[in-house]
């Protein structure tokens, strides 16, 4: 009984032993871990200076890069302007050296422009007096007046005729003016004899207007009058409506005759047209029409062409037949987008099709490829890069 009083009494003291160590354990661990999490609080808020002090320091760094490079520029810039004032002083020292030299030689030549004027001087004197002397002559020569009055007749009736000679020789070339401008194109002028290219007058078809245009006389046989031609960019051909049908730029370089005047001579009789192309490669190539003509400008200029053949692609890039001609300020192509005002230029676009010789012109340095370029799409598709074009027309039975 006693025995287990006492085990009673030790296992409850154990237990209350037991308890106050279980206690005094969790007070220490609550106390470790409020030391954790402030020391854990303390580093972070390091760290966040930490941060700060390394991004303060990388901007410092960063300024001082700039103030180190504005700092080289400065320099650099100071060392021009120093060479620059070396160069300049230089430049004033031989500046001044020429002028000295220059003062010196025009010093000579005053005082040799001085002695020639004594000597001019001199000279007038012995003039005036020989003048005095032949005055003299011609009051002895009075009395031979009417010899002289005479002489004056029949000087007069000698320029009279010289006059009415000038007068006919001027009448004769006006008439082989008039007889040269009665040509209606440059097959006309072929069949004249004339052999060489170049700038003819032309009088159209029941018309008194004559037309200075390039003839092509060697091409094929020659006897083409060229109607558009291209070669260096010099004339802008997005135009409006009136300068094409009135023509620009200039016979001898670029230049588009006038609708007007493609029109008149087309109609007058059947003729031929021809396309000359090269790209820049250097590559040529050709498409001919047996028969062309265009409408009057009540018809919007319309094309008509047929019997293509030639060797810029398989087949025509020309548009179809009846097609009406499109500037930037009139409209007349089969599309809503207006192909004028995209594809640039004045021309027959019937809905922005194949062909558009009067585009953009781009150099043979140019890589760009753009959509508003000279196109003739069945010889080089839409990459092609044309140099130079030529549209020339000549009667269809030559």
């Amino acid at each position: 009984m006693l025995e287990s009083f006492i085990r009673e009494n030790v296992r409850s003291g154990m237990e209350e032993k037991r308890n106050e160590v279980h206690t005094q354990t969790a007070a220490m661990l609550e106390m470790g871990t409020n030391l954790l999490s402030q020391s854990a609080e303390q580093t972070r808020k390091l760290t966040d200076v930490e941060t700060q002090v390394l991004n303060q320091t990388s901007r410092l760094e960063i300024q001082l890069l700039e103030y180190s490079l504005f700092t080289n520029r400065l320099e650099k810039h100071i060392l021009q302007q120093t060479q620059e004032i070396s160069r300049l002083n230089e430049k004033n020292s031989f500046l001044e050296q020429r002028f000295s030299a220059l003062e010196s030689r025009y010093g000579r030549e005053l005082q040799g422009l001085q002695q020639e004027k004594q000597q001019l001087q001199e000279l007038l004197d012995r003039q005036s007096r020989l003048v005095g002397q032949l005055q003299g002559e011609v009051d002895g020569s009075m009395a031979n007046s009417s010899v002289l009055q005479r002489q004056q007749a029949l000087l007069t009736n000698s320029v009279q005729q010289l006059l009415a000679m000038v007068n006919h020789c001027n009448e004769i070339a006006t008439t082989a003016k008039e007889e040269q401008a009665s040509f209606r194109d440059c097959a006309d002028i072929l069949r004249s004899g004339v052999k060489d290219n170049g700038i003819y007058s032309i009088r159209l078809p029941n018309s008194t207007q004559t037309v200075k245009v390039f003839c092509d006389m060697q091409t094929r046989g020659g006897g083409w009058t060229v109607l558009q031609h291209r070669w260096n960019g010099s004339v802008d051909f997005h135009r409006g409506w009136s300068d094409y049908k009135a023509g620009f730029g200039d016979a001898s370089g670029e230049h588009w005759l006038g609708n007007d005047i493609i029109h008149q001579l087309t109609s007058s009789q059947d003729y031929s047209l021809q396309v000359r192309l090269r790209d820049r490669g250097g590559s040529e190539a050709f498409s001919h029409y047996d028969h062309f003509h265009v409408d009057a400008e009540d018809a919007n200029y319309s094309l008509h062409a047929q019997g293509f053949s030639g060797t810029a692609g398989r087949t025509s890039s020309l548009t179809h037949s009846g097609t009406a001609f499109s500037t930037k300020d009139r409209d007349n192509d089969g599309c809503t987008c207006k192909c004028a005002q995209i594809a640039s230029g004045g021309w027959w676009f019937e809905a922005c099709g194949p062909s558009n010789l009067n585009g953009m012109y781009y150099p043979a340095s140019s890589t760009m490829v753009s959509y508003n370029g000279i196109k003739w799409y069945y010889w080089k598709g839409p990459t092609l890069m044309a140099t130079m074009t030529t549209m020339m027309v000549r009667p269809a039975n030559l």
